[in-house]
């Protein structure tokens, strides 16, 4: 019970966050949502697991894992505030405030990736399946995998819209989410 009442006050906290997104179903943060949503049920069918047996096999990749979740975290959204130039001028409502970005950023992790944020939502996502891989873990942890993917989609179709053929050319030389290979 206590986890339905964490997954509901959650979810109102994400559908907070994600109004504007949710009022344009085109908008990258809207399936961002449902990849949101999605994480935190698996996070919450996997939390009472989370520290135990912590040196079997499942549980170092699931540390791991997480691990890079946190570093594409915060080094994405550092790279984004410093090097993207977020303005709030920028005409786009479905974003958020360091969404805005101006510049395209091509360093750091965005050097080999175009989406380390959704990409560290892909590792955190993996991470909690990992902590105790269930059937419905996968499916959830499919479900993740499947919105953040068409999130990056939409997201490369903004990008390609507001920067034009940089960002297209940026593309060919970029994987979506691991370096080199996807």
């Amino acid at each position: 019970m206590l986890e339905l009442t964490i997954f509901a006050v959650g979810s109102v906290g994400l559908a907070y966050v994600s109004r504007a997104s949710l009022r344009v179903p085109r908008s990258h943060g809207f399936y961002r949502f449902f990849a949101w949503e999605s994480i935190l049920a698996l996070f919450l069918l996997n939390v009472d697991r989370w520290f135990f047996d912590p040196f079997s096999r499942h549980q170092i990749i699931s540390w791991l894992l997480l691990i890079v979740s946190i570093f594409l975290a915060v080094h994405g959204v550092h790279l984004l505030r410093t090097m993207g130039r977020p303005n709030e001028k920028r005409e786009d409502s479905a974003l958020v405030g360091f969404e805005k970005t101006t510049s395209l950023v091509t360093t750091g992790a965005y050097k080999y990736i175009r989406h380390p944020l959704y990409g560290s939502l892909l590792f955190l996502a993996w991470g909690a399946f990992f902590k105790a891989p269930s059937w419905f873990g996968g499916a959830l942890m499919l479900a993740a995998t499947i919105f953040l993917v068409l999130t990056a989609k939409v997201e490369e179709d903004e990008c390609t819209r507001y920067f034009g053929p940089v960002y297209q050319t940026y593309m060919r030389q970029t994987k979506r989410f691991i370096p080199f290979l996807f």
